[in-house]
């Protein structure tokens, strides 16, 4: 795989980039979306998932946002682990936050496990705070962190 940031393009999430992106969830999440979840993401009015694509246009990583009136979320992101640590989902955050912000956002949302060190530290540079916790939330008992970016 091509590892050039420069020759990264963010682009809406399509059926055809289902494979890409269900290989990555499934290596990401012990729970991952079915394809099912993710063409139910594609056909939602309030949602715009994306996706980044490598110069060779393989899925290396997605979001799946949605906005509901005023109120945006992140429901699943991810990235695949040979591109992990370049930049890419700090990437695909900031064009959510750009996104949810043209769309008339007063704030993005976003659940995250306690354990994603790396994620919170990303989250927390791009301006998001700490709202709660979600006690038990994943499938192994672990909370979530609940994080708001406003505008």
């Amino acid at each position: 795989m091509d590892n050039r940031l420069e020759e990264l393009t963010i682009c809406p999430m399509s059926e055809s980039d289902l494979d890409g992106v269900l290989a990555i969830e499934s290596d990401s999440f012990p729970r991952p979306w079915t394809r099912a979840h993710f063409l139910a993401e594609l056909e939602a009015t309030h949602s715009f998932p994306l996706v980044a694509l490598g110069a060779d246009n393989r899925v290396i990583g997605y979001i799946c946002p949605m906005l509901v009136l005023d109120e945006g979320h992140i429901l699943d992101v991810a990235v695949h682990r040979c591109y992990r640590g370049r930049g890419i989902g700090r990437l695909l955050v900031e064009r959510v936050l750009l996104d949810c912000g043209e769309r008339g956002a007063a704030f993005v949302s976003l659940e995250v496990r306690l354990s994603n060190a790396s994620a919170i530290a990303l989250y927390w540079r791009l301006g998001f705070t700490e709202t709660g916790r979600r006690k038990a939330y994943y499938e192994n008992g672990e909370d979530a962190l609940l994080m708001e970016y406003s505008y």
